[in-house]
């Protein structure tokens, strides 16, 4: 099984988990391979960043929804394909969690595998 994040980059947010104020929202595309089938995953994940500094990541705040499942691999098409499902995806995924996503604040540059 390889696991590859496609995606990856950190947002200004807001959403409360186990009554914690969280600030900030890591937003994936994620695809993993295995045994010739092809899974695509959006993903948010809010963690505290509560300064600047503050990069430490929990995982309790972490949502997640499977994109695409079938048998196949990774392309590039498919993948600009879901990158663009993905940030609707993450909109939907927050506000299951009563959360957002400032879109417009990005707090690092986007990475991608």
């Amino acid at each position: 099984m390889k696991e590859t994040d496609v995606y990856e980059r950190y947002f200004e947010g807001r959403c409360k988990v186990n009554g914690r104020m969280r600030h900030a929202a890591q937003v994936k595309l994620t695809a993993v391979t295995d045994a010739g089938m092809i899974r695509y995953t959006a993903s948010v994940n809010f963690f505290p960043h509560d300064d600047p500094e503050d990069y430490s990541i929990s995982y309790d705040g972490f949502v997640s929804k499977e994109l695409y499942y079938a048998k196949g691999r990774r392309s590039k098409k498919k993948e600009a394909a879901f990158l663009e499902q993905m940030f609707a995806a993450a909109d939907e995924l927050a506000a299951g969690m009563k959360g957002r996503i400032d879109w417009k604040k990005p707090l690092i540059e986007e990475r991608r595998g």
